[in-house]
């Protein structure tokens, strides 16, 4: 019998999860899963949980939240034999959705249990994790504008949330107008670029923008390698463009947008650099970071029918 604890998160998304939380164990269980639920107090107790998890040997970590739960509990598994399950009960589910899972709406309130079911009967594949001053990342990690913005409206009450996108998109644009770039200077590698950018973002995965644009359409999670992606511009009007060019995929041709694929990167600036990590705000007063590819450092849980291909070599999974 394969071993397991599911940890959920009470205030993450748009609902309560215990229940749900409850019903989905009951799936795994069903797929030969002994399975313990703990609830989170707060993001400290959800590393440590999984990291308990990966010290007591257990095959899997289930998380029932958002990808701020997710990377809270992938704190505790990098580098271990414990696979991590998403269960995705948060508000927009990034990385869920890059693995095809669906997410909890009114429309699919059974999602949980779906999710269950299909990560019962998947497979478990080894990916690469970023890390960023000392703190792991499973989607991108970002400074400049996007960071900024993330600052002001992070963290959000459960109410807010049920107006997620419209909210979050006004909210963005209302912030954004004050921010004027950043300058940076960048080694990628041990190649140097300088220039002035609003947004320069390390990503990991395909999906950006709460999964409605691929940044990075043909990234795959176990190569080694992050894409960083360097955007041009100080207005607010700027800001606009880059955003409607990569959710119509025109970033790809766009003179104004730089991509640079890397395994260790450091970032410089003549500023504080505000900082984000998946999604979630970072406080940091440096002017210099590092950002590293862990290769395959982490041990997920894959369903049988990606909806792209995730890996360099498929026949492995």
């Amino acid at each position: 019998m394969l071993r397991g604890d599911l940890i959920y998160n009470p205030s993450a998304g748009r609902f309560p999860s215990g229940i749900l939380a409850e019903r989905a164990a009951d799936v795994l269980r069903g797929y030969g899963w002994h399975i313990d639920l703990y609830q989170t107090e707060n993001g400290e107790h959800a590393t440590r949980l999984a990291r308990r998890a990966a010290d007591q040997g257990k095959d899997g970590l289930f998380v029932v939240g958002g990808d701020g739960s997710v990377n809270l509990a992938v704190r505790g598994l990098v580098g271990s034999q414990t696979a991590l399950g998403v269960l995705p009960g948060g508000t927009a589910n990034v990385f869920a959705q890059e693995l095809g899972l669906p997410g909890l709406t009114w429309t699919r309130l059974m999602a949980l249990e779906e999710s269950a079911h299909r990560l019962g009967g998947g497979t478990v594949q080894r990916i690469d994790v970023g890390q960023l001053g000392g703190l792991p990342f499973l989607l991108w990690s970002g400074v400049g504008m996007d960071a900024f913005v993330i600052h002001r409206i992070e963290p959000r009450k459960r109410w807010e949330k049920h107006f997620s996108v419209a909210a979050y998109a006004a909210s963005s644009v209302w912030h954004a107008q004050s921010w004027r770039g950043i300058n940076l200077n960048v080694i990628a590698d041990g190649k140097e670029v300088h220039g002035h950018y609003l947004v320069a973002i390390m990503s990991n995965i395909s999906l950006y923008a709460g999964g409605l644009a691929r940044l990075s359409p043909d990234a795959v999670l176990d190569d080694g390698i992050i894409d960083l992606w360097l955007m041009e511009g100080d207005t607010l009007g700027d800001a606009i463009q880059r955003a409607w060019d990569v959710i119509a995929g025109r970033h790809i041709e766009s003179h104004a947008v730089h991509c640079i694929p890397f395994h260790h990167l450091v970032l410089e600036s003549d500023v504080p650099l505000y900082v984000q990590v998946d999604a979630e705000p970072v406080e940091n007063d440096q002017r210099s970071l590092v950002v590293n590819v862990l290769p395959k450092a982490l041990k997920v849980l894959v369903p049988q029918d990606p909806p792209r291909r995730l890996f360099v070599d498929e026949s492995l999974r």
